[in-house]
């Protein structure tokens, strides 16, 4: 596996795996068929855009590293009563 695909794949720097997986595995079982997965895609896109608003506001407060790990996403989430996306 090259650098940016174990990148892609690491729970500390990418917070959206869940929503890529489940993206990707509705893309396989419908034949590609883009159409029957968008709500699919939306909450990858809902996922990413949550995950980045969070990473500017702790860039902007000067909080590194900018992605919280892992371990602090899942106290975010628990902290708003599960995922908001």
């Amino acid at each position: 596996m090259d650098k940016n695909a174990r990148k892609l794949r690491n729970q500390d720097v990418n917070p959206c795996i869940d929503e890529s997986d489940a993206s990707q595995k509705c893309l396989d079982a419908y034949k590609y068929d883009k159409n029957m997965c968008s709500a699919y895609f939306q909450r990858y896109r809902n996922c990413r855009k949550y995950w980045h608003n969070i990473m500017v506001q702790r860039r902007r407060d000067g909080v590194k590293p900018d992605m919280p790990t892992a371990a602090e996403r899942q106290d975010i989430l628990t902290g708003v009563g599960g995922k908001p996306y």
